[in-house]
């Protein structure tokens, strides 16, 4: 079952660490959509919030303060959700599918951090001995 801890921590993180390299090596357009959303700062915000996506979920992937990084993006996602995708006051057809997504993205790294914070198997993390993922227990 190891491996399909890993293999699901994976495919859930991916988004983050994929989102937050795009934040911070291709960050005109992420800067152009803060600053018609009108965050203040949006070139610190931008890079900020790449920084915290990409640490957050490298943090699930690996194991290495999980609950931490899982209870990080469910403070961003729950903010860029309300800032960024405001549906209820914008055009834009596609801001209710992104504030959804993201709020449904939230849920799950909430239920991460509670399931990491009480003591629940995660899989093997980064300090474990990682071939024995391949073993049976």
């Amino acid at each position: 079952m190891d491996i399909v801890m890993i293999i699901g921590r994976i495919l859930f993180a991916y988004v983050f660490v994929a989102a937050g390299c795009n934040h911070l090596a291709k960050s005109k357009p992420y800067i152009a959509f803060a600053e018609t959303q009108k965050v203040k700062f949006p070139r610190a915000s931008t890079y900020l919030s790449g920084l915290v996506l990409l640490l957050g979920g490298l943090s699930i992937i690996l194991g290495v303060y999980a609950d931490v990084g899982a209870l990080v993006l469910v403070v961003v996602l729950l903010v860029m959700a309300v800032k960024m995708h405001n549906f209820w006051s914008s055009t834009d057809e596609h801001a209710q599918g992104a504030f959804w997504k993201n709020v449904s993205m939230a849920g799950a790294a909430f239920f991460f951090f509670a399931l990491v914070a009480n003591g629940g198997d995660f899989g093997p993390v980064l300090n474990d001995d990682l071939l024995s993922i391949f073993s049976n227990k």
